[in-house]
């Protein structure tokens, strides 16, 4: 009994020592963690909470953490009671008693959640404080970490311009290692990218922070965007990838990457097509705009190449778009079959062109939204409807003066061309000086086409090669021949008014004379 007694109280002593032990140990703990994040941030560091445990170890926890200082102290004309630039809800970390009665206690991991860093725009800080001279040589009660895994991170970095929403980095978790004050750290990150909505993983190095403008902090590293739904752009749709590499300071990244898209479309026609790029671009990190030095892309079986900016829009929330796109080696039926509702297209054919694209921000469609001009050329156009070449076919020979082909088994099947300039605002493609050839005959037009409905009109003038009497054979040729002259103008054989009318896979050619006041034709 007495000696179940004595190792009771012995027992009972220990607890009572482990506890006053605690109580001793932890304001000293407590001022480490203080000192070593006030010292290296020249800044007032608060600490709500924290507490030791021996329940694994020597467990520390705490919470309430606030740096007031990241990148220099706030103005105070210019934001007073200005939040902390850094905020903690929880951390945790592990050590031994040993290295808690150190100068310096090291840590090998530290693990923070709900961590918020907020940046203000640099007109709204002062002047970083520089290192105390009085402090060198000093020993200092610190803290040293060797790995700090963060969950629930956000980082904003605010701007001046009212007209500018900040920027904001939603982080689902972050993982630091070779952290040090005054030395570029490792970095492993999961994002989740606002627009389009994906994952964004990265790894590479970050640092060391310039206090005085965190706009030259070193950053490179590798991405790889994962699952990026297009849909969350309003207007098109297709589930996006792309990997690359980034390097030079945060408000100057170089960035090499390629995305691909096999299911990439428009709302106005939801046809899918396969969409790959490679680009070069030079990205700030801290507004997001882009400069896009150079983009080659393949849609379908269409090469282009881009140039241009994205940048945040100065008259609301968004991004505006501006592109220089040409395209050399294209195709017709990728950009009708991408653009509008039928299948199959009304042609194929060889297409180049040279647009300029602007896509102003806003809630609107990206296909009613989007602005274009530029010019175009189609060789080797074949409709796509066999019936309808045939009767295109037909035209030609009789505006060859070769009538007798025309309803023939093995008529010569012909192939057309077309050049002019466009625009396009408010889902309206506007086409003018549109210049159609085929064998035989040249037709002038201008017109529009409403991508929504996927119809077009269009009219113009056709000229022949062949007069009215040589399109025809037997006795209407007969009666035509005294028509000729009347018929040719400007060195045609006949000139003549038409329209055309139609859906995305069909037209409807006819005479398109004009009427009187009574509605009669002339």
């Amino acid at each position: 009994m007495w000696t179940v007694a004595v190792f009771l109280l012995v027992a009972i002593a220990g607890a009572v020592a482990v506890g006053w032990g605690l109580q001793q140990v932890q304001p000293m703990l407590r001022r480490k963690v203080v000192e070593t994040l006030s010292v290296r941030f020249h800044s007032p560091v608060e600490l709500d909470r924290l507490s030791l445990s021996m329940s694994r170890g020597v467990i520390v926890t705490g919470g309430g953490l606030r740096i007031l200082y990241l990148a220099g102290p706030t103005k105070p004309d210019a934001r007073p009671n200005a939040p902390p630039m850094l905020v903690v809800d929880s951390f945790e970390f592990g050590t031994g008693w040993r290295e808690l009665l150190r100068p310096t206690t090291r840590v090998v991991s530290v693990k923070v959640r709900g961590l918020h860093v907020n940046i203000p725009p640099k007109e709204e800080r002062g002047i970083a404080m520089p290192d105390d001279p009085k402090r060198r040589g000093q020993p200092v009660l610190g803290i040293a970490v060797d790995r700090i895994e963060c969950t629930d991170a956000k980082v904003v970095i605010e701007t001046s311009k009212p007209e500018k929403k900040p920027l904001e980095f939603a982080i689902q978790s972050l993982v630091l290692t070779d952290v040090g004050a005054k030395q570029p750290f490792n970095y492993e990150a999961l994002l989740v990218n606002p627009k389009p909505v994906g994952d964004v993983r990265s790894k590479g190095r970050f640092g060391p922070w310039q206090n005085d403008n965190p706009r030259d902090t070193p950053l490179d590293g590798s991405y790889e965007f994962t699952h990026a739904d297009l849909s969350s752009i309003h207007g098109i749709g297709g589930t996006l990838s792309s990997t690359g590499t980034f390097g030079g300071t945060l408000g100057k990244l170089a960035v090499e990457g390629v995305t691909d898209t096999p299911d990439f479309r428009l709302d106005v026609s939801d046809h899918a097509m396969r969409l790959h790029a490679e680009f070069n671009a030079v990205v700030d990190g801290t507004t997001g705009d882009t400069w896009l030095s150079a983009v080659k892309a393949r849609i379908g079986r269409s090469e282009l190449t881009a140039t241009g900016t994205v940048t945040r829009s100065t008259t609301g929330p968004g991004h505006d778009t501006d592109l220089h796109v040409v395209m050399g080696k294209g195709r017709i039926e990728d950009m009708l079959g991408l653009s509008m509702k039928g299948s199959p297209t009304l042609m194929r054919g060889a297409l180049a062109t040279k647009v300029h694209v602007e896509i102003p921000p806003g809630p609107v469609s990206v296909s009613r939204k989007i602005r274009l001009e530029g010019t175009f050329a189609i060789t080797g156009a074949m409709l796509n409807n066999a019936k309808m070449q045939e009767q295109l076919d037909a035209m030609s020979m009789r505006a060859q003066g070769k009538p007798k082909l025309a309803n023939a088994q093995d008529a010569e099947v012909v192939a057309s061309s077309m050049s002019g300039r466009f625009s396009q605002a408010d889902a309206v493609l506007q086409v003018s000086e549109l210049q159609y050839q085929m064998p035989g005959a040249q037709v002038r037009m201008e017109g529009h086409v409403e991508l929504v409905g996927s119809t077009f009109e269009f009219h113009g003038k056709v000229r022949t090669e062949a007069t009215a009497s040589q399109m025809t054979t037997g006795w209407k040729s007969m009666l035509l021949t005294p028509f000729d002259k009347l018929l040719k103008k400007n060195g045609a054989g006949v000139e003549l008014p038409i329209k055309v009318t139609g859906t995305g896979s069909t037209y409807d050619l006819r005479l398109d004379f004009p009427h009187d006041t009574h509605g009669h034709r002339d």
